[in-house]
């Protein structure tokens, strides 16, 4: 299959492609990765009149890292991002997330910010920006706004980023010490959009009693679905937290759909399963971080690496 005809722009840097999209308004898209918007393109999903290639853009290629997160720029592919020391140490949520998008090719190409601008709501890292409260940075011309992950996602495919706008970067902060996180998911095949996940975060104190753990869901919902389910396990440790309490917490809030892949029931089962297996995970690993994650010798220090 082709791809409808569209006029193609190739910007050399962010001030030409601001221009650009000021000028093409609701009639244009753009082209990062492409792992997404050209099989869109290709089914006749998706028909702009323009395209903007922001592949000449070096100056959105970075992944930096610092005692408050990691920010990535539009350019930084998700195999960077995963491979980056800096970012793990900082957010290791972030490996977590990405090890499980698609297939290896695809994260070579694919960006992390196009990722999140294009607002799947079985899009793994929807989940971890949503689960961390990070932000994304929208420009156009003359202006810059940034958005909290909360108001980015609108619905399924549709993040609040207006025409005009480009996403050029987004935060993920890090969360406070004796904090574990994991993510876990299911899926038809390897590498398929998953057909139920789950990001967890959880907070322990200096007895490794939990004090807050939250929860956030892929493929349920049509924005990710974030849960704190705390009441149901604070106090508690890994060895005596009753983590099925936890996912009965959660299921009040659960509406999933059923498709093709998965039954609305189905999805439902496997969401208690994974928010359990989730939660056991990062509180485990909550004991084995630092209670002071900005100390000097706990991380790596400041990175910054361009991606090109």
């Amino acid at each position: 299959m082709k791809p409808p005809a569209f006029r193609y722009h190739a910007p050399t840097d962010l001030a030409e492609a601001l221009d650009t999209l000021d000028g093409i308004g609701h009639d244009g898209k753009v082209l990062a990765g492409g792992q997404s918007l050209i099989p869109m393109l290709n089914m006749r999903l998706a028909a702009p009149a323009h395209l903007v290639d922001i592949n000449g853009l070096g100056e959105l290629s970075y992944i930096r890292a610092d005692p408050d997160g990691v920010a990535i720029g539009a350019l930084a592919r998700h195999a960077e991002v995963e491979a980056h020391q800096a970012a793990h140490a900082v957010v290791p949520l972030l490996r977590q997330g990405l090890r499980l998008v698609a297939h290896p090719v695809i994260r070579n190409r694919g960006t992390t910010v196009g990722s999140l601008a294009h607002a799947d709501p079985s899009g793994e890292m929807t989940a971890v920006l949503a689960l961390l409260g990070g932000s994304m940075t929208l420009a156009r011309k003359g202006s810059t706004r940034t958005v909290a992950a909360e108001d980015f996602f609108l619905g399924p495919l549709e993040a609040c980023i207006e025409a005009g706008e480009l996403a050029v970067a987004a935060h993920f902060p890090r969360l406070p010490g004796r904090t574990g996180t994991e993510f876990t998911e299911i899926a038809r095949r390897h590498g398929d959009y998953a057909m139920c996940g789950v990001a967890a975060a959880v907070t322990v104190d200096d007895d490794l009693r939990i004090v807050s753990a939250r929860a956030a869901y892929l493929s349920l919902s049509p924005v990710p679905l974030v849960l704190d389910l705390t009441d149901a396990l604070i106090g508690r440790t890994a060895d005596t937290a009753v983590w099925t309490d936890a996912a009965k917490l959660a299921a009040d809030d659960w509406e999933p759909e059923g498709d093709i892949h998965a039954t609305a029931e189905y999805r439902t089962q496997l969401a208690g399963v994974l928010t359990a297996r989730a939660l056991r995970t990062a509180t485990e690993r909550a004991a084995l971080v630092d209670p002071d994650p900005t100390a000097p010798n706990s991380t790596s220090g400041t990175t910054e690496r361009s991606a090109r």
